[in-house]
């Protein structure tokens, strides 16, 4: 695709929008005439303990060759041996419906925690044959939440408990070699939570962002590198909409237009950026899609005028993909806001990394994040270790690379709400770096 980007004063010059090739890996998330019937979801539990267990195996030859593998069911006490299971965490202070009833029957409001670790949590490891508790220092519960699969060294304790002496997580997985540079730079910019239709939305301020990465701000030197920007990435929650009007009721024709307004002005200025650069649109857990993992591809009757080009993609929710053989890995930031719920670590970075290292992308589905109950694959599992590893709809905007084992490297990207913060992220496919875009329209900014 060329796009000519025009320049203000003086004589016109010309620029050339890059390209990159682009190739969609979201038919793993995509639910093909898939219908719910009944089916329980022990069924992705089963799939992801299989899947883990059988390249837990394969690690441990090399991690504790001489140590022997056992069951739950065929511990013994004092004997030492490695078990493979999935991680359930008893958490004190996790919701249950009973307490959302007897909060509403209650005259005095229940306080509800922003986080639900409590110390009194503990840890318990299951297989197929039975469940144990965990036991000793080493495993610190608030680090850990239910659905990870890991391989524990311990023995059995007198109490019937399982004292862990040392623990074993998959870890990265291998990764595809980076391409080598081209020597010139590619970027694709990020943003996320625009909220149209909310009060903190400030249609000015996106009007900036799309007038920059489309090339009509700036001087020649701007427009150069706006002509450099390959694709755009919206990471959910484009719209917000009124949810009282959502009650299931019809709706009076006094509020249709409170309801379409915000995606008809989406529309608009999707179209903009449509006609000069290719655009993925991901769902979000405010924007009209199904709320469970993993959301499918917003209708493009949404979008009558984004639709009309071919450079729109509306994408499912996780969102996986290629440009120029570089590998990119991403949600809206469910995955995260859920194992802050339930854990602790020191920023929204170490929660990405843990997903990497535990590799599943979504650990807490279904335990306490919706899923679909798939009964013959978990397509949250990470095989393939991505090169950029992003995470939508964040409090600020953070990033790091992280290294691994087998020269593993993995650019983490936490892209904050852009109606909040008026941050975008650019990233630079020729060596990762990135760096904020911030707009503002306060005149002491």
């Amino acid at each position: 695709m060329v796009v000519d980007l025009e320049m203000g004063e003086g004589s016109p010059k010309l620029f050339e929008r890059k390209q990159a090739v682009y190739r969609t890996l979201d038919d793993r998330y995509e639910i093909h005439g898939e219908k719910y019937k009944g089916q329980q979801y022990s069924h992705i539990y089963f799939t992801r303990l299989h899947y883990m267990r059988n390249l837990l195996y394969s690690l441990i030859s090399k991690w504790k060759p001489h140590v022997p593998v056992n069951t739950v069911l065929g511990l013994e006490e004092g004997k030492e041996c490695i078990i493979v299971g999935t991680i359930y965490k008893h958490m004190k202070l996790k919701p249950s419906i009973l307490d959302e009833y007897s909060k509403e029957r209650s005259k005095v409001p229940l306080v509800k925690p922003h986080n639900f670790v409590h110390p009194d949590d503990h840890l318990i490891l299951e297989d197929e044959s039975g469940r144990v508790k965990l036991a000793g220092s080493l495993l610190d519960p608030s680090a850990f939440v239910t659905g990870i699969v890991v391989a524990l060294h311990g023995h059995e304790t007198s109490e019937g408990d399982f004292f862990v002496q040392d623990l074993l997580e998959a870890g990265l997985p291998p990764q595809i070699e980076r391409p080598l540079s081209s020597g010139e730079d590619r970027y694709v910019v990020f943003v996320s939570g625009l909220n149209i239709g909310s009060n903190t939305f400030n249609p000015l301020q996106f009007q900036l962002l799309v007038d920059h990465i489309t090339g009509y701000l700036g001087d020649e030197t701007e427009q150069s590198i706006a002509s450099q920007i390959v694709r755009l990435i919206i990471a959910g929650n484009s719209v917000q909409i009124q949810q009282g009007l959502l009650n299931g009721q019809t709706v009076a024709p006094r509020d249709q237009s409170t309801l379409t307004e915000p995606i008809k002005e989406l529309d608009i200025l999707l179209n903009q950026l449509a006609a000069a650069m290719p655009v993925d649109m991901m769902p979000g857990p405010n924007d009209p899609a199904n709320f469970s993992l993993p959301q499918q591809p917003l209708n493009k009757c949404l979008f009558p005028g984004a639709s009309a080009y071919n450079t729109f993609f509306s994408c499912t929710n996780p969102h996986q993909f290629e440009l120029d053989d570089i590998q990119f890995l991403g949600t809206s930031g469910q995955n995260v806001h859920d194992l802050f719920k339930y854990s602790e670590a020191n920023n929204k970075l170490e929660f990405m990394e843990r997903t990497l290292r535990w590799r599943h992308l979504v650990p807490t589905a279904p335990n306490t994040l919706g899923c679909y109950p798939f009964t013959d694959r978990d397509p949250f599992l990470i095989e393939s270790c991505p090169h950029v590893y992003f995470a939508g709809n964040q409090d600020k905007y953070e990033t790091t690379l992280v290294p691994g084992p087998e020269k593993q490297l993995v650019r983490l990207i936490c892209i904050p709400k852009f109606c909040e913060t008026g941050i975008a992220v650019m990233l630079n496919l020729r060596n990762l770096e990135c760096h904020a875009l911030g707009f503002s329209t306060c005149l002491d900014a």
